[in-house]
């Protein structure tokens, strides 16, 4: 797709997903590609295959393929059915393309967020050695007027996947717990709180990472979802 690159020793990943900030981070990727005359790839991945996306991620995906084409992108990668970790996914093609760098989107956490919940930026350093990262920070605009850290809650399930218990979008005869997702503002990805009724009657919350539930149920704090529009 693009021209032959002038330093082959530096390789850029840029890693989207269904948002917003996908079109920030293939430019800023661009940009860092066309000044160090390097090869540049998109990586795009999704637990669904590519013919059961909704209209709206088919709409993403058209048009981070027409600003690849546009931008003389090297290679825009989609990786669908795919039920692996992230990471994991992300490590593979880093070894397969030899990359140097990696572009993604992440949200700020601060040090108590670090602490309780983890960071996907420190599990990718630990499982890809010898390549540098660039957390893009949330774009300011994406943000509500009373800097609401959720976005608007959405119908979602949970089901048991072997050993964990996994976030889902689709009604099933797996599903064991109806709820509320809140999405983390900012991320790529699905971060964020769960909201339920356990079969007591008690309104608990788990913290989401990546669809897989990571926090133990406890009373939710007062979550106010971002304004419609936001």
């Amino acid at each position: 797709m693009g021209k032959i690159k002038g330093r082959m020793d530096e390789k850029i990943l840029v890693g989207v997903y269904y948002g917003p900030n996908g079109e920030r981070l293939i430019r800023r990727g661009h940009k860092l590609a066309k000044i160090m005359n390097c090869p540049l790839y998109v990586l795009t991945v999704d637990k669904n295959p590519i013919d059961q996306f909704d209209a709206e991620k088919s709409g993403y995906i058209e048009r981070w393929k027409e600003l690849c084409d546009e931008l003389g992108v090297d290679e825009f990668i989609i990786r669908d059915n795919e039920k692996r970790p992230l990471v994991k996914v992300i490590k593979e093609i880093v070894h397969q393309l030899n990359i140097t760098q990696i572009i993604i989107g992440q949200s700020p956490q601060n040090r108590w967020e670090e602490i309780t919940k983890g960071s996907f930026v420190n599990t990718l350093l630990r499982e890809i050695t010898f390549v540098d990262i660039h957390v893009v920070s949330i774009d300011r605009s994406l943000k509500s007027e009373d800097d609401t850290m959720y976005e608007k809650g959405v119908r979602a399930f949970l089901q048991k996947d072997g050993e964990d218990y996994r976030l889902s979008f689709t009604k099933s005869k797996n599903n064991l717990y109806e709820g509320i997702f809140f999405k983390e503002i900012g991320t790529d990805f699905n971060n964020g709180v769960f909201k339920f009724i356990n079969n007591e009657g008690k309104t608990c919350q788990v913290h989401v990472t990546e669809d897989i539930i990571t926090g133990k149920m406890k009373e939710p704090p007062n979550i106010k979802p971002a304004k419609a529009g936001k």
